[in-house]
C-alpha cells in the first residue's frame, strides 16, 4: 500500500517539504481554484494573506494523517485548502480583535482596506469552507469542522475575556488554546483520517495527535514572543503583554516572581503601558525564574504525548514526516 512519496530520508522539516511538495502545489492550485467569488475585492482581499508566506502546515498534517492511513486518492487536496480558508479567515478576524498593523512582515488587510472589509472576507472563507465541504458528502467530515469552528469562537471570546488579567488560571490559558489553535489542526488530522477511511480508533488516536500538536504549537510561539528574533517573526517583541495577553511564560513568572515585581507586571498589562525598560526587566526575570524553560518543557512534553498517538499508525513515510513535523512544532523560528 501507498504512504505517499518513497524515501528513507525524511530527517528534518526540509525533507518533508521537499518529500510532499507536489502534494502541497495540488492544494495550491485548490485554493486558486476557490477564490473564485464575482466580487474582485473578495478575491484580492483573500489572496493578499493567503498568499503572505504561509507554512500550510495544517493542510501538511491533513495530507499526512490521510497518507499514513493509506489513503491514495486526491480530494484530500481540496480538504487542505478549505482548512487553509478557515484557517486564513481567524487571522483576518484575529488582526480586527487585536488591532494589529503587521503580519509576516507586511500590513494587514485592515491595515490596507479598513476593518470592515476584513471581518467580511473572512466571513465568506468561513462561508465558502463551509459550502464546499458539504460536496464531501460525509457526516464525520461535517461534525469535525463544525465543531473546530464552534471552538475557535469560544477560544476568541475566552481569550478577550480574560485580556489584561495577570490572574489568568494556567488551566483556562490551555483552554484557550485548545479551542483556538489545536481545535483546527486536530481536526485537519481525523479529516485526513475519514477521507482515507480509517477506523475510529485510528481517527480518534490522529484528532488528540493533532490537538496536542496545536496545543505545542501555542505554547512555543507564545514563547517565542519573548525570545526570537522580532525582525524575523515580523512582530515586536513581547507584542502580547503589550496587548494585555497573559501567555504561559508570563503566568509562570507570575507565579514565581516578588510581589514587588509582580505588581509592576500587573500594572503594565492593565495599563497597556510597557516601556523597553519594562520589557528588559521582565525579560530579565524569565531568565531568572526559568520561565522559558518550562514554557518550552511543557510544549516539548505535548509534542512527546502528540507522537505516542501515532503508534497506532503503521511505519511509514507519511507517519516519519508527522513526527518529524511534530518535533518542528517547537524548533522554528515562526
Amino acid at each position: 500500500m501507498s504512504h505517499g512519496p518513497v524515501t528513507s530520508t525524511i530527517h528534518t522539516m526540509a525533507d518533508v517539504w521537499e518529500a510532499y511538495r507536489p502534494e502541497l502545489d495540488g492544494v495550491e492550485e485548490q485554493v486558486r481554484k476557490n477564490l473564485d467569488s464575482s466580487v474582485a475585492l473578495v478575491n484580492t482581499v483573500a489572496a493578499q494573506i493567503l498568499t503572505s508566506g504561509g507554512k500550510r502546515i495544517r493542510p501538511l498534517l491533513l495530507l499526512l494523517s490521510a497518507r499514513a492511513c493509506g489513503y491514495l486518492g486526491r480530494d484530500h487536496h481540496q480538504l487542505s485548502s478549505l482548512v487553509e480558508f478557515i484557517h486564513t479567515a481567524t487571522l483576518l478576524h484575529d488582526d480586527v480583535v487585536d488591532e494589529a498593523d503587521v503580519r509576516r512582515g507586511r500590513r494587514t488587510a485592515r491595515k490596507v482596506w479598513g476593518n470592515q472589509i476584513s471581518i467580511l472576507v473572512g466571513d465568506y472563507l468561513y462561508s465558502k469552507a463551509m459550502a464546499l465541504v458539504v460536496e464531501f458528502r460525509s457526516q464525520g467530515i461535517n461534525e469535525v469542522l463544525a465543531e473546530a469552528c464552534t471552538k475557535m469562537a469560544e477560544g476568541e471570546v475566552l481569550q478577550l475575556y480574560y485580556n489584561g488579567n495577570p490572574a489568568t488560571p494556567e488551566s483556562d490559558y490551555l483552554r484557550i488554546v485548545e479551542h483556538k489553535t489545536a481545535g483546527l489542526i486536530a481536526a485537519g488530522c481525523k479529516m485526513g483520517a475519514i477521507i482515507a477511511d480509517a477506523t475510529e480508533d485510528r481517527q480518534d488516536a490522529l484528532f488528540r495527535f493533532g490537538q496536542y500538536l496545536g496545543i505545542a504549537f501555542q505554547v512555543a510561539d507564545d514563547t517565542l514572543d519573548y525570545t526570537a528574533n522580532g525582525d524575523r517573526l515580523g512582530k515586536t517583541l513581547g507584542q502580547d503583554l503589550r496587548q494585555g495577553k497573559a501567555t504561559l511564560p508570563l503566568l509562570h513568572l507570575l507565579q514565581q516572581c516578588s510581589e514587588q515585581d509582580r505588581r509592576m507586571i500587573t500594572d503594565r498589562m492593565e495599563t497597556r503601558t510597557l516601556t523597553e525598560a519594562d520589557l528588559e526587566r521582565i525579560l530579565s526575570l524569565m531568565t531568572t525564574h526559568g520561565s522559558i524553560a518550562y514554557a518550552m518543557d511543557r510544549a516539548r512534553a505535548y509534542v512527546a504525548a502528540a507522537k505516542r498517538e501515532l503508534e497506532i499508525v503503521e511505519d511509514c513515510t507519511a507517519r516519519r514526516a508527522l513526527c518529524v513535523a511534530a518535533d518542528y512544532m517547537i524548533t522554528r523560528d515562526r
